[in-house]
């Protein structure tokens, strides 16, 4: 199934989305209306769920809702907890990394987490603010994101995956100068609106094996960033148990499992976000991102939660 938070005209709800039209849960039984509280109710709603919505195909019943009428939100708009994320996770991108700084490269031995802010999270086709008075050096970062739906600790990994719910795109949408001049991760990654994601969640046995996508982005119709999640040095199976060994992983939380090489800053010269660009984002077998960049003071909020 491919399952996402919409708004249609004054009600904001989830819904299954199928040949470009979205059905909402509220069509197809007694369903919870957000994300999370599907999430939390478990497998066994998710299997009702997929079955209601089959037999309303197989019926010809329920009438969905084009798409174009509604507003895609980000699939999760309310994580439990930060989101999760990986640094250096695809050796090309590390390299790109270590040149554009001046340092040696030196692989990573165990994952590099970082959070984001809740706060951060955008819709998938939501404005990205920019405010050059807080930077001036903004980046794009593609990334297959992994959507935990049953909780665990200390998960082996060869049971990791039995834990995944889904998986959706995300933007890791970076403040450069941020993260250079505060010496970690954390406020360069939170700006506001600065983690777009969506355009729904592709449920786990869509999917597959999370190891054979392909990953892209464009930076107004230009090409960036083009990989595979076969170059992670850490899959997803293995960052979720060594998240998992000392910390409760929960419903509705989102993984980011890192960007590969291509970004703005490690280019010659470096290419950082501007107003007026757009940016695209694609993880193969989901769908696509697409955000322009906005003046702060052009902007409402951000489209989280709508």
């Amino acid at each position: 199934m491919r399952l996402a938070t919409f708004t249609h005209r004054v009600a904001t709800t989830i819904g299954v989305v199928a040949d470009d039209l979205v059905y909402p849960v509220s069509r197809l039984g007694d369903f919870p209306e957000t994300m999370r509280e599907l999430l939390l109710a478990g497998p066994d709603t998710w299997r009702s769920l997929e079955e209601a919505f089959r037999d309303t195909l197989a019926e010809g019943q329920v009438k969905g809702i084009p798409l174009p009428e509604v507003r895609l939100l980000a699939p999760v708009p309310d994580p439990p907890k930060n989101v999760i994320c990986l640094g250096l996770n695809y050796a090309e991108h590390a390299a790109e990394g270590a040149a554009a700084s001046g340092r040696d490269l030196v692989l990573p031995e165990h994952p590099v987490v970082f959070t984001k802010a809740p706060t951060s999270i955008n819709g998938p086709y939501g404005d990205l603010p920019y405010d050059p008075v807080v930077s001036d050096e903004m980046d794009y970062e593609v990334e297959l994101a992994v959507i935990i739906g049953v909780p665990g600790r200390g998960i082996a990994p060869e049971r990791a995956l039995e834990h995944v719910f889904g998986y959706t795109v995300l933007n890791d949408v970076t403040a450069r100068d941020l993260q250079r001049n505060h010496r970690q991760f954390f406020l360069g990654k939170s700006l506001d609106g600065a983690c777009p994601t969506g355009p729904w969640i592709v449920t786990a046995d869509e999917i597959g094996d999370p190891q054979s996508l392909r990953l892209r982005a464009w930076v107004n119709g230009e090409l960036r960033q083009d990989a595979t999640t076969a170059d992670q040095i850490f899959d997803v199976a293995t960052t979720i148990s060594i998240l998992s060994r000392g910390m409760t992983l929960q419903p509705g939380d989102i993984i980011a499992t890192g960007t590969p090489a291509g970004v703005g800053f490690a280019r010659t010269p470096p290419q950082f976000l501007e107003p007026g660009d757009v940016v695209e984002c694609e993880v193969e077998g989901i769908g696509r991102l697409r955000n322009r960049v906005v003046p702060l003071d052009l902007l409402g909020l951000p489209e989280g939660a709508g």
